[in-house]
């Protein structure tokens, strides 16, 4: 199954279970308490979000580009509100990608990479008192790669680096501290590339997207 048949039973099973729910309790649900963003508050989500990279990888000594397939992967957060409509977000998940090069006329294997890339962003929450409550956010990124297979090379090498992030995304307020979260962020990452020892070198924008859709409970 590919990545958008994934996101789109994804997401249609959860836009099917939210209005089961909502339909379920009808009236009440909608009168249901709810806890508000606040200051001090504390929010862990637990997502499912899919990593689509948009990548452009080129090399000055190897005709063709690099590509990277896409990753299905559970994802936890941690926010705190430093004011009702203002908080910090610090994301955490790692997702697998094989990697090939395509060079007009074969794709060469250039196996697979792990990254686990780290993200704290700033949001502000409109409508912070509402059941309905979107965002909007930005902030800095840090990835690692880690356990890269090297297909068929003798090696191959991922930089670490920074990268910068922007996200929108909102939450759905169910009752007391759950809600129903959708979120969709923007990495731009970028990373050098050592094949075989630095004999064949790249230079990879990754930039995937990060679309998650999940849950969220507020302390």
């Amino acid at each position: 199954m590919t990545l958008t048949r994934k996101l789109m039973t994804t997401v249609a099973s959860c836009a099917v279970v939210g209005t089961m729910m909502i339909a379920a309790t009808g009236a009440q649900a909608q009168e249901a308490a709810f806890k508000t963003k606040q200051a001090g508050d504390i929010v862990i989500r637990g997502r499912v979000v899919g990593v689509v990279p948009d990548e452009d990888i080129t090399s000055g000594t190897l005709a063709g580009e690099g590509k990277v397939d896409d990753d299905v992967i559970p994802e936890v957060d941690f926010s705190y509100f430093i004011t009702d409509n203002i908080a910090l977000e610090l994301i955490a998940g790692t997702s697998k990608h094989d990697v090939t090069w395509n060079t007009g006329s074969s794709n060469l294997d250039l196996g697979s990479v792990r990254l686990l890339p780290p993200t704290l962003t700033a949001q502000y929450h409109f409508m912070a008192d509402q059941r309905f409550s979107p965002y909007i956010g930005a902030g800095i990124n840090y990835t690692f790669f880690y356990d890269s297979k090297p297909g068929q090379f003798n090696s191959v090498k991922y930089d670490d680096g920074f990268g910068y992030a922007f996200q929108a995304g909102f939450d759905y307020a169910i009752s007391g501290p759950w809600s129903l979260n959708v979120d969709v962020k923007k990495i731009y990452l970028n990373t050098d590339v050592s094949v075989n020892g630095g004999a064949t070198k790249a230079d990879a924008d990754l930039d995937p997207w990060l679309f998650g859709v999940g849950v969220g409970y507020r302390f």
